[in-house]
């Protein structure tokens, strides 16, 4: 069992492996936000939040509606920049680095609103996807040179793999997909993240929208993926069943702060996340 993004202090207490054992930079883990803060103009969105995943785990954010918790992944994937705070990712310091850049380095993410590429085939948004690991240059790609051709063709064979993998069936590759139904465009959507190879996969909100059962599928997909391809995932979910079954720890936000975290069990007892979603009661 992993630790908590950041456990209660205790004297001497140690950080347990990570889930499975996996390899981690430096202090054991994969991504650690320091004091890290975000403020638009008068209006502090993300106060002074500190966090950290251990590789190979799965850790949900959580929180009530305004609370801070896309503000804090466009931060670690380098949408916005911090006004404070540092973010370092497998041993390196990626705090304001360019998205395309963190990308590279191993992070990829969904989004609450789906963001595809409407008038392009499910394949074509995948290929899109893992253009950070192709070598091709821009002379190279005008020229249509042999190695092109042939890194295209690769890619293209991968893209249809992975289509697979996530669940679409083999007749909707190529459509369009502004035409796939609204559960398949959410898989394009994690196929295009796992095209660029990640180390860790953000995904915010991935059951919005969804029936139970979607989410249930979708649920034991995400275990299967850490499982299959070594992946630490980080979630934004509002579906506290999910939240449930497949974190490993929670961090609750309230207002850009941090108000707890843990294990799902210990952080749904907590009475100052009963208050963030319930209010005062009596």
């Amino acid at each position: 069992m992993s630790t908590p993004a950041n456990p209660p202090e205790k004297p001497g207490a140690t950080p347990e492996p990570a889930p499975g054992g996996g390899a981690a930079p430096g202090n054991g883990f994969l991504l650690e936000a320091v004091g890290v803060t975000k403020a638009f103009g008068g209006l502090v969105a993300v106060d002074d939040v500190n966090f950290s995943i251990p590789p190979r785990s799965i850790v949900s954010v959580i929180g009530p509606n305004g609370a801070g918790k896309t503000t804090f992944f466009n931060m670690l994937t380098g949408l916005y920049k911090p006004t404070l705070g540092r973010i370092s990712f497998a041993g390196e310091d990626v705090t304001g680095r360019r998205p395309d850049k963190i990308t590279k380095s191993g992070m990829a993410r969904t989004f609450q609103n789906i963001r595809l590429f409407g008038t392009m085939s499910a394949v074509e948004n995948v290929m899109v996807g893992g253009h950070s690991r192709t070598k091709a240059g821009l002379l190279g790609s005008v020229l249509r040179t042999p190695g092109v051709r042939r890194e295209e063709k690769l890619s293209r064979e991968k893209a249809r793999e992975t289509l697979a993998y996530v669940g679409l069936r083999p007749e909707s590759f190529d459509q369009i997909s502004v035409n796939l139904s609204y559960g398949d465009q959410r898989r394009l959507e994690i196929a295009r993240a796992l095209a660029s190879d990640p180390k860790l996969l953000l995904l915010d909100e991935p059951t919005a929208g969804m029936n139970p059962n979607e989410s249930a599928r979708l649920t034991a997909f995400m275990r299967q993926l850490r499982d299959e391809r070594d992946l630490t995932i980080l979630l934004i979910e509002h579906d506290m069943k999910v939240v449930m079954e497949v974190s490993e720890y929670v961090t609750v936000l309230d207002h850009g702060q941090k108000i707890a975290e843990g294990k799902p069990q210990d952080v749904r007892k907590d009475e100052r996340v009963i208050e963030a979603y319930l209010g005062k009661q009596g």
